[in-house]
């Protein structure tokens, strides 16, 4: 990585970095709490990871998080894992996403847009009262703190009242897309035992109608923990015997009584990838959330009260939830119920148009694949309110940097582009956007406030410039309280502790540069991250290898130079089995029907065998490295794999793609 200054594709001007929250919270920090008032962010980053304790204090303090029981001290026990945050303290999360209802009764809180692109708005005090409602008829059903509450809902304002309804009365949410299958669901819902299940007959999407009402009669077969099923009539049928009517549920012009609950109680349950065995339910404290997204949204995105978010999403990845917390700084939040590329590629900057977004997320596969249709955001819409568009999901090409900056340009627009980077196990990023920063084709602008980012190498040393692993060795709010059904920890600390003890390992590729930026690089490990939602190999394995024909299965996922990305599937036959035009159908339509249409692979290759290590485990990492064109020496180490002769197809493979 060339360390040279090389010229910024966009500096901030100086009226927006004298305007942006990030640069009045660093002045008011530095008066009140120590903070370094001169060296901008990157001495404010300093500050906020050296006094880690005054940091957070300091937005608490900016954001006026209320908390009904004051806390002891910020960090108790800093020990990762097992942080102890604002200890003592209660609070709840929906009171704080609704705070604004007190002042912008009419305003919208959320703008609802399907397929048709008519706008649908929500007010304020139309999203309370809803809220209140609904956390009421909850507790009549008996649902109290720690109980858990399911949705089977794709992104509609529903979705929205039934998490801050069941966050108003101390339950646990966790949602799943309906676009998921019905094994998919269970292998996650079964973990958290709902009390609760919200769910649509069905779904629009690219057109056509998707009835799962089959599906949702599986789950509540397949869920014995139910006390109650509610129904949204998305597609307009009526429902199944037994379930509740959403609309008499929220009918009622009630105010919401927040549960006051411990700063580490839980607030949702988000999913693992599930890269071995069942996805890992991971479980996320409202106090932690709170605090990290108002950091998150409030300082580096620049949110506030005439802003107006959109985020591609849909209620099965983490961006969802981060896009719910919009509310937390009184943004209104836009919510997009259907395909990306719906009538046509150039949809989601229509969406942007209508709803007059200021701050515009999708992903780095959208955004080449505008490139690519020959797409013309700046000419043919008007986009002028959006200041910002960011990108996750997978690391945006410099290409896409270009493109972006370019297609705005000739509009005339100053448009601040933020590739960010987190994840599902933290709810937030650890790198991305800064809005006082400038912005380098193909970097992260830099770390998070309050996160000690670092890259290393396999003995611990920090690196720069140089290509390590993703760690964090200091304790972020977010990180998760722990997983569900991890009695004594262990599986928590396998995943991210067991590599560098006491420090955050995320399975990242990155380099830090000398300048601060961070590079993104794609994961270290075997996580199929396809549009942004992640999903394990061992749910692709569990599908596929159900089918007679096939005696064992390996699947690949590859960041492209291009931006794009590469999934095959290894297949290796039964005696007597052939990969024709039939099977390859009956395996692209397994993982369709059982799993997700995301993660049906580009290519079915079939292989004389699939190589594990000496203790039975498929080996998916060399492979990917294999592929990526990592020479066998370097890939792996040949004394852990049971035949190393099996490694020279998927090296020729690499060799030929080449």
């Amino acid at each position: 990585m060339p360390t040279e200054n090389p010229q910024p594709l966009w500096q901030p001007d100086p009226e927006r970095i004298a305007q942006a929250q990030i640069t009045r919270f660093q002045s008011w920090a530095a008066h009140h709490h120590g903070a370094p008032a001169e060296g901008g962010y990157h001495a404010l980053h300093r500050w906020s990871v050296d006094a880690l304790d005054t940091f957070w204090k300091a937005v608490a303090e900016w954001f006026d998080v209320r908390f009904s029981t004051p806390y002891a001290r910020v960090l108790g026990d800093r020990s990762m894992p097992g942080a102890q945050w604002f200890p003592g303290s209660t609070l709840n999360y929906a009171e704080h996403a609704l705070r604004a209802s007190a002042t912008r009764t009419d305003e919208p809180a959320l703008l609802y847009v399907d397929e048709t692109h008519e706008l649908t708005p929500v007010s304020w005090s139309e999203l309370r009262r809803q809220v209140g409602s609904l956390a009421a008829e909850l507790r009549a059903l008996g649902v109290g703190p720690g109980d858990r509450v399911s949705g089977y809902l794709p992104n509609i304002p529903q979705a929205v009242v039934a998490l801050l309804a069941t966050a108003a009365v101390g339950g646990v949410w966790t949602s799943c897309a309906p676009d998921f299958g019905a094994r998919s669901v269970l292998d996650r819902f079964q973990q958290v035992e709902p009390v609760v299940l919200f769910t649509v007959d069905g779904y629009r999407y690219g057109g056509k109608e998707h009835d799962r009402r089959d599906t949702v009669a599986e789950l509540c077969r397949e869920l014995p923990t139910l006390r109650a099923v509610v129904h949204i009539p998305l597609l307009g049928t009526e429902a199944p015997e037994g379930a509740l009517e959403w609309s008499a549920l929220t009918s009622a012009d009630t105010e919401p009584v927040f549960e006051q609950v411990p700063f580490d109680h839980p607030l949702w349950v988000l999913y693992s990838s599930g890269t071995t065995g069942l996805p890992k339910a991971i479980v996320q404290s409202q106090g932690g959330i709170l605090v990290e997204h108002l950091k998150q949204l409030g300082l580096h995105c620049d949110l506030g009260s005439k802003d107006r978010f959109f985020w591609y999403t849909s209620t099965g990845w983490m961006m969802w939830n981060f896009l719910v917390s919009g509310l937390l700084t009184g943004t209104t939040i836009v919510l997009y119920d259907g395909s990306p590329g719906y009538p046509d590629t150039g949809a989601q900057w229509r969406i942007a148009e209508r709803t007059e977004t200021t701050l515009f997320g999708t992903s780095a596969a959208y955004v080449m694949a505008c490139r690519k249709a020959d797409v013309h955001p700046g000419r043919d819409h008007d986009l002028s309110r959006v200041k910002c568009v960011a990108t996750t999901g997978s690391p945006l090409p410099p290409d896409g940097f270009r493109w972006l900056h370019d297609e705005f340009a000739e509009s005339g627009a100053d448009l601040w582009i933020a590739s960010v980077s987190g994840g599902t196990d933290v709810c937030s990023c650890f790198a991305g956007a800064v809005p006082t920063l400038p912005v380098h084709i193909g970097e992260l602008q830099a770390p998070g406030l309050g996160t000690d980012l670092q890259s290393w190498d396999p003995s611990g040393n920090p690196l720069v410039d140089e290509v390590g692993e993703l760690v964090v060795t200091n304790p972020m709010p977010s990180m998760p309280v722990r997983f569900w059904n991890d009695p004594d920890g262990s599986r928590y600390q396998e995943s991210y502790f067991d590599t560098y003890p006491g420090v955050w390992r995320h399975g990242d590729w990155i380099t830090v540069t000398s300048r601060g930026s961070v590079v993104i690089h794609g994961r270290s490990d075997s996580t199929l991250n396809r549009q942004g939602v992640r999903m394990g190999s061992a749910d692709i394995y569990e599908a596929v290898e159900r089918l007679p024909e096939i005696r064992e299965s390996l699947v690949i996922g590859i960041e492209q130079p291009d931006g794009g990305y590469w999934m095959p599937l290894f297949v290796h036959l039964a005696p007597g089995a052939v990969l024709d035009e039939a099977l390859l159908n009956r395996i692209k339509r397994t993982i369709r029907e059982q799993l997700s249409p995301r993660h049906v692979p580009d290519e079915v290759i079939e292989v004389p065998g699939v190589p594990h290590t000496l203790t039975g485990k498929r080996i998916e990492v060399p492979v990917k490295r294999l592929l990526q064109g990592t020479s066998l020496e370097k890939a792996v180490n040949p004394g852990s794999v049971d035949n190393l002769d099996l490694l020279h197809f998927y090296e020729d493979l690499a060799r030929k793609r080449a």
